[in-house]
């Protein structure tokens, strides 16, 4: 339940009806893009005006969604981005809870001078806004949105557009609702959604159905020539180098839920992969039961997330990270088999 206070301080910051941007993190996902444009379509909707900053591209399939057009991408539109910050009276942040999430837009964001309100679900939030909503037990971002339009009675904003992306939130981070943050009340958020008229059956379809050939090609490459498992360690992982990816015509996304196979594997309490890119790592972090992945991410990989799923980063070779990787979780290994 969002708390008083949070609400009070969020009439407030909404009363004059401010322009706005939102923001969401770097590599946005599903949640990130639903609940920032969720939230902009049930602004406008209120009567105030709102643009969607993203600090990077995202995936084709996360391009349908009402409102996608007007989402301003800071690396490659930063005076248009610069513009709305400016002009700005207000700063919402979706979906993270650091600035150094935002990557190189963390900059202009944090410095703009204004008024900042974090509506997110992550664990451990840094301080740089005025306004928080957080709750790390909730299924997403998107979900958050919808409470917090209960919490100041603003049902009637939510549109059959505002549910489309709303819903897409929910379901991308709920893993299409089998992830152990689902509650019942998250499946009547789900259903009141549903009653706004949305077609669910396509929304499953562009975001989960909806591949190249060349995607399909790297996922069989990944699962059958790159997938390892430790059994020692009950720990798989799956690593690409950047000539592997460039090698399928790597496009953002295509890569989206490989980990998921690794951790499916039986005997596997905890899954990793690997991407390299401009000597960078990038990692993503998936556990089962109560091994937190969240923690691991924090001590060694410069990032974080959930209990059960978390990300992170390494400026190294993908030797010297996948070495390292063995290291802890040969450290780890009686508290990755006592989680399975």
């Amino acid at each position: 339940m969002i708390n008083t206070l949070t609400t009070d301080t969020i009439i407030k910051l909404l009363s004059p009806k401010p322009r706005i941007v939102i923001t969401i993190h770097r590599g946005p996902d599903g949640d990130a893009v639903g609940s920032g444009l969720g939230w902009m379509h049930i602004l406008a909707n209120a009567g105030m005006q709102a643009t969607v900053i993203a600090p990077d591209a995202y995936p084709d399939f996360l391009k349908w969604m009402p409102g996608n057009d007007g989402v301003v991408v800071y690396e490659s539109q930063k005076e248009v981005a610069q513009k709305a910050i400016d002009d700005a009276d207000l700063i919402f942040c979706l979906d993270f809870n650091s600035p150094s999430r935002m990557g190189d837009l963390a900059e202009a964001v944090t410095t703009a001078n204004k008024p900042i309100v974090v509506v997110d679900h992550h664990q451990q939030p840094d301080e740089f806004a005025q306004g928080y909503y957080t709750d790390d037990t909730a299924s997403s971002t998107a979900e958050m949105i919808y409470r917090l339009c209960e919490a100041l009675n603003w049902e009637q904003y939510i549109d059959h557009d505002a549910a489309i992306c709303l819903y897409t939130g929910i379901v991308t981070d709920t893993g299409s609702f089998r992830f152990s943050s689902v509650s019942p009340r998250l499946m009547r958020i789900a259903a009141d959604l549903m009653e706004k008229g949305i077609d669910h059956t396509r929304i499953y379809r562009e975001v989960y159905d909806s591949n190249t050939f060349e995607r399909l090609k790297l996922r069989g490459f990944a699962l059958s020539e790159k997938l390892e498992v430790l059994p020692n360690s009950a720990t798989a992982f799956i690593a690409l180098k950047e000539k592997e990816l460039k090698k399928f015509n790597f496009q953002k996304g295509d890569t989206e839920g490989l980990v998921n196979y690794a951790l499916s594997i039986d005997g596997v309490g905890l899954a990793a992969f690997f991407a390299e890119k401009d000597g960078m790592i990038k990692i993503s972090l998936r556990s089962k039961g109560n091994y937190d992945v969240n923690k691991l991410a924090r001590a060694h990989f410069e990032g974080g997330g959930h209990v059960n799923a978390a990300g992170g980063r390494k400026l190294d070779s993908m030797k010297n990270t996948i070495d390292r990787f063995k290291e802890i979780v040969a450290q780890e290994a009686d508290k990755i088999k006592a989680s399975i």
